[in-house]
């Protein structure tokens, strides 16, 4: 008796151990539907795609993906360019580093990129920053819509859109936390990169710029895509804003890397 009652208790136990188990299983995989933003793919053996995406639900989430070699697949290689906006739905597990996406579809066809050289070039280049600095990222609502609005915006325009790349890595800097406080500018003070801080003092370290370069800093950060037709940049007026850009990107984003895309888009815009 008492031999039978001990085996009862015990698979009693493994069953609610089973059941517990499921339970928590179910907690960290579900279907998701979310809007999406490519970053980045890669190849992965001799049909598939991994791919890095901003999600609208989750933020940064990578994913495997089959292409399957026949036309008539649902999912197609096509849909993962540079910035390609995506309606997903996809098996979500939250202990899994590669995700599977079961359907999905364009969001919203470009309607002038893919045709025009230097706005292909512009997306190509701003996958690969954005790619950088937005690892880790977790979900957040207003850098997705800030990333997806600028993109349309990008692809409407008809001209005047030579400073895209700056104007948009300027104001990026207020979702991912480094945006200066404007408020502190005036004439005659340096910027510190390090602490993203408008000071009357030269810091201690080499991370700053000078009133002059501070005061184009200044204005930068007040240009929108609506404006900054207006404000008259030159080539170098132009590699020179990028390059602090990135130098103050470094300086807050750990492991960014040289952008191997900047120099084509500088030869393509003339800059």
């Amino acid at each position: 008796m008492k031999v039978s009652f001990l085996l009862r208790s015990f698979a009693l136990l493994l069953h609610k151990a089973s059941c517990t188990r499921q339970a928590l299983s179910d907690c960290f995989n579900m279907i998701l539907k979310s809007k999406a933003i490519v970053l980045r793919s890669l190849k992965f053996g001799d049909a598939s795609l991994i791919i890095d995406m901003l999600t609208e639900q989750e933020g940064r989430v990578s994913f495997i993906v089959h292409i399957p070699k026949t036309a008539k697949g649902k999912i197609k290689k096509q849909y993962f360019q540079p910035l390609t906006l995506l309606d997903l739905v996809f098996d979500y597990r939250q202990r899994v580093s590669l995700q599977r996406i079961k359907d999905v579809r364009i969001l919203h066809p470009y309607g002038s990129i893919p045709f025009d050289p230097v706005k292909s070039a512009i997306l190509l280049f701003l996958s690969e920053f954005l790619y950088h600095v937005t690892r880790g990222e977790q979900r957040n609502a207003g850098l997705y819509n800030y990333v997806k609005a600028s993109v349309e915006w990008l692809d409407e325009a008809k001209q005047g859109y030579a400073s895209f790349h700056l104007v948009f890595m300027m104001r990026l800097s207020r979702f991912i936390g480094f945006f200066p406080n404007l408020e502190a500018y005036r004439p005659g003070v340096c910027f510190d990169l390090r602490n993203a801080a408008f000071t009357d003092r030269i810091p201690l370290h080499p991370d700053y710029l000078l009133p002059a370069e501070a005061a184009n800093m200044g204005q930068l950060m007040r240009m929108n895509y609506e404006n900054m037709r207006l404000f008259h940049l030159s080539r170098d007026d132009r590699n020179r804003i990028s390059d602090i850009i990135l130098h103050y990107y470094r300086i807050h984003v750990p492991d960014m890397p040289e952008l191997k895309s900047l120099q084509v888009l500088r030869e393509l815009f003339g800059q």
